[in-house]
């Protein structure tokens, strides 16, 4: 079986154009199948991007395991003087992440191949991810907890995970390696963490 944090050059496109409403803003975004959310942008992220604050005074980040862009996107929309880089490891998702960049007129963002963060170079203010749960807790806790190798000083990583999902002991193996750990919301079985490094 297919997942979308795999490449399976075999599975069929089913291309579909989804327009939405983020924070009050339009969107139009191109899923496939294969991709993760491909019906549209899911309840997790939509309240993450709901509810990420301070990014007025950041200029760099980083969403890991962005899919076809929906987070990424919206907040390079949203912060035009943010610059914003994206990775997955799924080349499928990566395609129509940079097309959907290209159809949202998004000219502060783009999009890279990394698994986790293998080809990741930078530090950034800010990184964000909606893990891939089936991936497996050992890759979510790589996402997470190695985040902090790749912030600036006192820089954020936000992520949106489900409680019955793990939410419980991502929050613990935070709590031993960033100096701020904090619950932002729960809502509807998501909670929100930050952690500052």
């Amino acid at each position: 079986m297919s997942h979308y944090f795999t490449n399976d050059i075999n599975l069929k496109h089913n291309v579909d154009k989804k327009n939405v409403v983020i924070n009050g803003k339009e969107f139009t975004f191109f899923t496939d199948n294969g991709v993760f959310s491909k019906g549209g942008i899911d309840y997790g992220s939509n309240v993450l991007l709901q509810n990420i604050t301070s990014l007025n005074e950041k200029k760099t980040l980083l969403d890991v395991g962005c899919g076809y862009g929906t987070m990424g996107i919206t907040l390079a929309k949203k912060y035009p003087n943010l610059s914003v880089e994206m990775i997955d490891v799924n080349l499928r998702a990566l395609e129509l992440c940079n097309g959907n960049i290209t159809k949202n007129e998004v000219k502060n963002a783009f999009a890279f191949e990394s698994n986790c963060y293998e080809n990741v170079t930078k530090k950034y203010d800010v990184i964000i991810s909606n893990p891939p749960i089936r991936a497996g807790k050992k890759i979510v806790f790589e996402i997470i907890g190695k985040a902090i190798e790749y912030l600036n000083d006192n820089g954020e990583l936000w992520i949106v995970i489900q409680k019955k999902q793990g939410a419980e002991s991502a929050l613990k193996h935070l709590k031993g390696i960033y100096k701020e750990v904090e619950i932002v919301t729960k809502d509807g079985g998501y909670w929100i963490i930050t952690a500052r490094k």
